[in-house]
């Protein structure tokens, strides 16, 4: 599905994004791996040649323009083009807002919102027609949760660039979509269920509040995500997908 293209997945050290990794490689693109931690990228990309695929690892830090820069100068120079742009990286926080620092608040938009318009602002100029960029947002973006003010509105506002940059790039045939997961099983949610105290409970509470009646899992999304990076999707662009187990139904 994605044979000789070059996919740039942010975020893709682990979870979500590591997942897309082996899938995309797997059915054929040059994976660009980038995330901060170099030892578990480095893993990545390591699991990735072994089964036969093309990746390599740039150490990214997407809040830092300098960084991403750094990055589509490093993907350009090793294979010459740019055709696939996956913006997975973000951050959660939790809490209320009047209990937020501004040091919390900045980290959070600098990650979640402006590593995306970093990686799209560089990258777009590499694209040509049937180029495809992909963004995570959440269903928190979508809905609201209570104590999710910070990330939520991050998340929403992925769903409202993403909108934007579609009808910006449409004449130019890039494509730009959005994925919005709901309860995935990534470290994330078990960090969470490890930081409550009934584990279980809240496992149960998870579940049973997903009409599906269980929680997704990283590999689904990057199903999703193979889609719309793929020539399979041509015919859609600005589309905000949410994959949930039908929890944005209710």
């Amino acid at each position: 599905m994605l044979k000789g293209k070059v996919a740039i997945i942010t975020g893709s050290t682990g979870g979500m994004g590591e997942s897309a990794a082996y899938l995309f490689a797997k059915n054929g693109a040059k994976v660009v791996v980038t995330g901060r931690r170099e030892e578990e990228g480095k893993r990545v990309v390591s699991k990735i040649k072994k089964s036969g695929g093309q990746a390599i690892y740039i150490k990214l830090d997407v809040s830092n323009e300098d960084s991403v820069k750094n990055m589509i100068q490093e993907t350009i120079k090793k294979y010459g083009k740019i055709d696939v742009l996956y913006n997975n990286a973000g951050v959660e926080s939790q809490g209320l807002i009047t209990n937020a620092s501004e040091e919390e608040i900045n980290k959070i938009f600098n990650i979640n919102i402006k590593g995306v318009m970093y990686c799209a602002k560089h990258a777009i100029p590499h694209m040509k027609k049937d180029g495809s960029i992909i963004n995570t947002a959440s269903i928190a973006g979508l809905i609201g949760f209570p104590n999710l003010v910070i990330y939520g509105a991050t998340k929403g506002a992925v769903v409202s660039l993403t909108r934007d940059l579609a009808l910006d790039y449409a004449k130019e045939g890039i494509r730009v979509n959005c994925i919005c997961p709901g309860i995935i099983w990534t470290d994330m949610v078990k960090k969470y269920l490890d930081e409550s105290p009934d584990k279980e409970a809240v496992k149960k509470q998870l579940t049973l509040s997903t009409p599906l009646g269980r929680i997704g899992t990283p590999e689904e999304v990057s199903e999703l995500a193979l889609f719309l990076a793929s020539d399979k999707s041509s015919f859609i662009t600005g589309a905000i997908i949410p994959i949930d187990g039908g929890y944005t139904t209710q």
